[in-house]
């Protein structure tokens, strides 16, 4: 808590005396820190945390604050930061004002092209507050940390410490210290002149809120090239048609309108417009809503105005009632002084004298842009009661006369997530778009140029227990419909296809970083011809995703899907001088050699990325040579539950990809224990999905094992690494023995050049187990010679036949007898039959 300590500087609490120190180097403080990225991940991290313990009346930081709060207004003010802080809230702020979830990184906005885009701070931006809506500062100072700035925040010396306690609650929260080195929070006087100018004399942005004096001060204080960004005092108004006006309904919830929070609000209603330029239809209507506004304020404690408040009220009412005799005006008021209706025959807009304070005025349709335009830089909101044609014509009007926001009657003072405000997005008015144009065709395989630079600062990983499949599919059940947009159904090539759900803005987010990933492996979207040969049909997601990454990519794309009919596909690829496959390993080696003749010579097929499946090193040797295939790698890493996890760039090989830092963190847990992996050793892959809003998968278990591979890569990115080594179900238990799958591949590939498919089935037998060792009769050798590599090179299984424990037997079958996954077609490497 706060007590004789005033000031919040890069989340210590100082007095006055150093605080003045400390404003001397001010300017240099800003080009210190801002040369220091803040990853709109690690924002949104924070504010989360500070959203739940706001959210939770036994917290200490809920406690701390209501303390500083009248007891009527405490529980209220806090539910609305605990909800504007929420990481569901900020994201879809995100998204609508800056176009994604993390606009700070320079990517590129047309993937056909190597030129970099990305919203940057507008620098050191000041946040002038206003002294009567508490919520205002610390979320002002919020947005200006979401556009990664250094935020100096000035609010008045008689106002609470709540803004500086939310803002050292953010600063805390986040164990980076990147928050607390940009927020410096200022209680002072505005007489106070030396530090106004200490403050707004460096700022590159000040963010005003409060009247015209207010706008005109921070004006003064700007230097050249300043942005001043003014979030002044507004006039709102309705506006009905005859129809509506005749509703006693709509009339109910108008005066609900002006009943709320005393018209304090700039959205408000201070005026009721009809549609109308007969007085006597002006005057019975305000008597009506006279009428209706006495019911509602009956059953609402009015508080009473200070006396510079009623003296207003008392001036306009009284003056209101001279103008009677001229028939300009008619007045209802209640008697105890509690609500007035003011009926005015002249159209202009006039500012009410609030406090249950309304003006009612003629204004035909064919007017209201002549009359309003007038007052355009203090227009708001406008309520219009009509039908949908009237509705959809009277907003264009209004617009035009330069009001910005339009509601239904009686939603005036609500708002949506996301929602302009005065006609403006905030975290546009805190950022500058800024470009790199790069001709170096060496920029084709970089995505993100912040990539080149330095590795990503990553939350750590929750504090929580692992999570299973099991897990997962339990937690469908409660999952909320609003965050149920999208179903995909697993393989089942691990076993029992599963449900995974996205909504539209996740499976958004997830494409445009596979996307991102994909130009990493070499796939230039300006150049190549893809067909995309994933499996589709069966809510399998692999075919519809590599659509949509396509899509964002602006590349040519051919959707043929796989099928069995290997002629048609292969007359589709050749027709369209397609050059790019898309597809899983299986089936791309059953497509290259049941049409070999015919590809082979078309000879047009430059590359090929995979997924779910990995080539062989002779399968990749048959490629090459035998059908001219220039590149082979992974397209993505991933799963149907989690999404795209990883990717490959041009320089990785084998089974290594990139992480997909921006959607996930990764954990590698020792494969017995739960416990991290020394650096480089192998273990359990667990991953976060941090780019989530409905299914948040935290600490899940994919199955796959793994290792960091370490350093920089010789791609230039500084994004961490990781090799993949197979999954938990590659393992099979046979003749007491552990018995993995990529040994024996590997034994036959090495000793025998085998550039088939291998599977494994497992039987029980009369007096020991059955392993199978099943080989594509293509490219098979003789059984026999089969049956000696495997002994020589697994020891497990010479081991296991040695003490009887174990009979090995070799098949050499036609391709198509392979045992696959009916949804996905991915080969089943083992089939345990037991």
């Amino acid at each position: 808590m706060i007590n004789s300590v005033l000031h919040l500087w890069q989340g210590e609490f100082v007095d006055d005396a150093e605080t003045g120190r400390r404003l001397a180097g001010l300017p240099e403080l800003a080009g210190q820190v801002l040369n220091r990225p803040l990853p709109t991940d690690v924002v949104l991290g924070a504010c989360a945390a500070v959203s739940r313990d706001l959210a939770d009346p036994t917290s200490t930081l809920y406690g701390r604050l209501a303390g500083q709060l009248p007891a009527d207004e405490g529980p209220a003010l806090l539910a609305e930061l605990a909800t504007a802080l929420t990481r569901e809230a900020l994201e879809r702020k995100l998204r609508r004002e800056l176009g994604g979830l993390r606009p700070e990184r320079l990517t590129r906005p047309d993937a056909r092209e190597t030129v970099y885009e990305a919203w940057a701070p507008v620098g050191l931006l000041v946040h002038i507050a206003p002294g009567n809506a508490a919520a205002v500062a610390p979320l002002s100072v919020v947005e200006g940390l979401l556009a990664g700035n250094l935020n100096v925040l000035k609010t008045s010396s008689s106002d609470s410490a709540l803004a500086l306690d939310v803002l050292a609650a953010l600063g805390a929260a986040d164990p980076s210290g990147l928050i607390a080195e940009r927020v410096i929070a200022l209680r002072f006087s505005s007489a106070r002149r030396e530090w106004l100018e200490a403050v707004c004399g460096p700022a590159d942005g000040i963010a005003v809120w409060g009247g015209e004096d207010a706008v005109r001060a921070a004006g003064e204080l700007a230097q050249p090239g300043c942005r001043v960004v003014e979030w002044g005092h507004r006039i709102s108004f309705a506006y009905l048609t005859r129809r509506a006006a005749s509703e006693d309904e709509v009339l109910d919830t108008l005066a609900e309108d002006v009943c709320r929070y005393e018209q304090q609000a700039c959205s408000s209603p201070q005026v009721v417009y009809l549609d109308t330029e007969e007085s006597q239809e002006l005057f019975a209507f305000a008597g009506r809503f006279a009428e209706r506004l006495a019911k509602v304020s009956d059953g609402r404690q009015a508080p009473a105005p200070g006396p510079a408040e009623q003296a207003e009220i008392t001036t306009v009412q009284q003056l209101a009632r001279l103008e009677q005799h001229l028939g300009l005006t008619r007045v209802f008021a209640a008697e105890d002084g509690s609500w007035r209706v003011l009926a005015d025959t002249r159209a202009a807009l006039d500012a009410s004298p609030l406090h249950r304070s309304v003006w009612v005025k003629p204004l035909p349709r064919h007017a209201i842009t002549a009359t309003l335009r007038p007052m355009r830089r203090y227009l708001q909101t406008a309520a219009i009661g009509g039908d949908r044609a009237e509705v959809a014509e009277l907003s264009r009007a209004m617009f035009a006369a330069g009001v910005t926001r339009v509601t239904p009657v009686g939603s005036m003072l609500e708002s949506y997530e996301g929602e302009p405000h005065d006609g403006v997005y905030a975290l546009q008015r805190y950022s500058r778009r800024v470009s790199v144009r790069a001709a170096d065709a060496a920029f084709r395989t970089v995505p993100c140029l912040d990539d080149l630079v330095a590795p990503p600062v990553l939350p750590p990983a929750p504090d929580a227990p692992l999570l299973g499949k099991e897990g997962v599919q339990r937690e469908l059940a409660t999952l909320d419909p609003r965050h149920a947009h999208l179903y995909f159904r697993s393989g089942g090539s691990t076993g029992a296809p599963a449900l995974s759900v996205f909504t539209c803005d996740d499976y958004d987010n997830q494409m445009r970083a596979a996307a991102d990933g994909l130009l990493a492996a070499g796939f230039d979207p300006a150049r190549d011809r893809a067909a995309n040969l994933f499996y589709s049909g069966g809510m399998y997601g692999s075919f519809i995703s590599f659509f949509s990454i396509l899509e964002r990519l602006n590349a040519t794309q051919f959707p043929i899907a796989a099928g069995p009919d290997h002629a048609m596909v292969a007359e589709a690829l050749i027709a369209h001088r397609a050059d790019t496959l898309f597809g899983m390993p299986s089936y791309l080696w059953q497509l290259l050699h049941a049409e070999s003749d015919r590809l082979r010579a078309y000879g047009g097929i430059r590359k090929v990325f995979y997924g779910g499946e990995h080539f062989t090193a002779e399968q990749r040797r048959v490629l090459t040579e035998d059908f001219g295939v220039e590149v082979i790698r992974s397209a993505a890493y991933g799963s149907t539950d989690l999404g795209p996890l990883g990717y490959q760039c041009a320089s990785s090989g084998g089974s290594v990809h990139h992480v997909l830092t921006d959607l996930h963190t990764l954990e590698i847990l020792d494969p017995r224990e739960d416990r991290p992996v020394s650096a480089g050793e192998p273990g359990r892959l667990v991953f976060t999905s941090r780019a989530r809003v409905g299914q948040r998968l935290e600490r899940y278990e994919i199955g796959d094992l793994g290792r960091a591979v370490e350093g920089t890569c010789a791609c230039g990115s500084t994004v961490p690494r990781l090799e993949l080594l197979g999954r938990y179900g590659d393992v099979v238990r046979v003749g007491t023995y552990f018995v993995n799958y990529r040994w024996i591949v590997r034994a036959l590939e090495e000793r025998l050049a085998y550039h088939g498919e291998v599977q494994l089935t497992v039987a029980p037998g009369t007096d020991r187990e059955q392993l199978t060792v099943r080989l594509d009769e293509q490219y098979a050798p003789d059984p026999g010679v089969t049956h000696a590599a495997v002994t020589a090179e697994v020891p497990e299984v010479a081991s296991a036949i040695e003490e009887g424990l174990l009979s090995l037997a070799v098949q050499n079958v036609r391709r198509e007898t392979f045992e696959r996954t009916a949804i996905s077609g991915k080969l089943r490497t083992v089939v345990d039959l037991r």
